[in-house]
């Protein structure tokens, strides 16, 4: 029996390679490389690079294979994803993970290390190898502040609803938070300090951390937690990714937090072109 199951795992695995449709690992774990090599100053042409932020994993940049030539938008925009800016990386040959970065690595380091890039997907067949990396457009149907930062209150609470694993920190339901007008408010200023001054950080450019801000609008709190982020169109994109990384996925399951304010603000002269935060509290 177990023979039997093994012989199906195998004949799965080669289909889906035949078809294009190779297993997920080796993509997320491409994606971990290259975030890895772009949070570390490297040497670029002859310049020295500044760390960039990590990029999200986007599975509708990893769809389909996409033909690598100026038409890249357009290909981008008929799979269903709507880019600002991309760049595509083709590669045939490297057998590994490592093999591929240490070839991209020497012949597309500006690409990697550009803070224009915040979504990355991945697909792998073989030997074939294709690497999109993007800054999408913001949604059409993106919404003023304050209904979006209500939509992130129903996107957490819904995650908060079930047990989950958050980089291997397990977190069981949480009881849904409500929604703070002083936080959101905080969130709102931090998100607009942000998008102006074209910066993403926990610490604002005045020196302020998060619980300096919430008591600035009069939040009285025992705790307090944020989530930024930037370049996500939509508040299902920025959720998502919040979702995808440790330690922000910790702060969105947090037992321990009852209330909760987001919002975003816009700069197209941004590296990012927008920026979010999610504010967290506990009062006394």
């Amino acid at each position: 029996m177990n023979a039997w199951w093994l012989l199906l795992v195998v004949l799965a695995l080669a289909l889906a390679s035949i078809a294009g449709l190779a297993p997920a690992q080796p993509a997320n774990e491409v994606i971990d490389a290259i975030n890895a090599y772009r949070v570390t100053p490297q040497s670029c042409e002859g310049r020295r690079t500044t760390p960039a932020r990590r990029l999200v994993a986007n599975s509708e940049l990893a769809s389909r294979p996409v033909a690598h030539d100026a038409k890249l938008l357009d290909e981008l925009k008929a799979n269903g994803y709507q880019a600002a800016e991309a760049h595509i990386i083709v590669v045939s040959g490297p057998p590994s993970v490592a093999a591929l970065m240490n070839y991209i690595e020497t012949r597309y380091c500006q690409p990697l290390t550009s803070a224009q890039f915040t979504e990355a997907g991945v697909r792998h067949a073989g030997l074939q190898w294709q690497v999109i990396l993007a800054k999408p457009l913001l949604s059409r149907d993106l919404r003023d502040w304050r209904a979006e930062g209500e939509e992130i209150l129903r996107l957490t609470n819904q995650a908060r609803a079930s047990p989950r694993s958050c980089g291997g920190r397990k977190f069981g339901p949480a009881q849904p938070l409500a929604w703070d007008e002083k936080l959101a408010e905080a969130s709102l200023a931090h998100s607009r300090d942000m998008a102006n001054r074209n910066y993403l950080d926990h610490i604002g450019k005045d020196g302020s951390d998060p619980g300096a801000r919430a008591s600035r609008q009069g939040y009285p709190w025992l705790e307090v937690g944020e989530n930024v982020a930037g370049g996500q169109g939509s508040a299902l994109r920025v959720v998502n990714g919040w979702l995808g990384s440790p330690h922000h996925c910790a702060n969105l399951m947090n037992g321990r937090f009852v209330n909760m304010g987001a919002a975003y603000a816009v700069n197209p002269r941004s590296d990012t072109g927008i920026a979010w935060t999610q504010m967290f509290g506990r009062t006394p």
